[in-house]
């Protein structure tokens, strides 16, 4: 089984967030980046394919070249090989038909990305995907096995869960739940040194156009002033006459 991991390359939540050029770019100075979270869940998972069913797993960014430290972590990791298609993710459009032109090239059997990446939560990529390269498709999933060419999925749907059945190839946007945060792998010294000496491919963009522009962001509004309160008499006045809550 041959399996491509999308990853994206995001800010760390613990971040501060600024912008530039009047709230229209992001400002990168002073921020350290990491793979996305959902998207690591979905590596690790391609990990244990790749343990205990002896499957290829290869990952995928769309970036510069100041994404390649993210594809090294996922070497490090343990997966065989990166691609980094060398253009920026502007849109999730566009990022979609990068990848999807990856995975026709590289005829891979399954496909797992986070289903949203924590800096724009777009939640579209995975599936467009799909629909590109005329996979099946399964979001939100929590679980996945794999036994030839059948697939046995969970996913996360309002007030509970749905277990699917479906065939290969197919294409995931995975969560927690595909493994726990405890089975997040940190790569060791061995690892990093490997990862060194790891293909990674840079590939040229394919024509695709963006369909969206961000026009500016916002933060959102600070925090108000605490007040204190030590008797619940004031707590009822304040509640009733100021926040007028009751």
């Amino acid at each position: 089984m041959k399996i491509l991991v999308c990853i994206s390359h995001v800010p760390d939540t613990t971040s501060k967030i600024n912008f530039t050029d009047g709230d229209t770019k992001f400002d990168t100075n002073g921020v350290q980046f990491v793979i996305n979270p959902n998207d690591e869940f979905g590596l690790t998972r391609a990990m244990w394919f790749k343990e205990k069913q002896g499957a290829q797993v290869h990952v995928v960014n769309v970036g510069g070249p100041e994404t390649e430290p993210t594809l090294r972590k996922a070497l490090a990791i343990g997966a065989d090989e990166a691609i980094r298609i060398n253009t920026p993710a502007t849109d999730g459009f566009s990022v979609a038909k990068q990848l999807a032109a990856v995975v026709k090239e590289g005829g891979y059997d399954l496909v797992i990305g986070g289903r949203e990446s924590i800096d724009y939560n777009g939640g579209m990529v995975p599936g467009m995907v799909a629909k590109i390269i005329g996979a099946n498709f399964v979001n939100t999933c929590i679980s996945l096995e794999i036994e030839g060419t059948d697939a046995t999925a969970i996913r996360e749907i309002d007030g509970g869960k749905e277990t699917v059945k479906t065939a290969l190839p197919l294409v995931v946007g995975g969560q927690k739940g595909l493994v726990e945060e405890s089975d997040l792998r940190i790569p060791n010294m061995r690892g990093i040194m490997q990862a060194r000496s790891k293909p990674l491919t840079v590939k040229d963009p394919v024509d695709a156009n963006a369909e969206t522009t961000a026009v500016s962001f916002k933060k959102p509004a600070p925090k108000g002033a605490v007040k204190l309160v030590d008797n619940v008499d004031d707590l009822i006045d304040l509640l009733h006459n100021e926040a007028k809550v009751i």
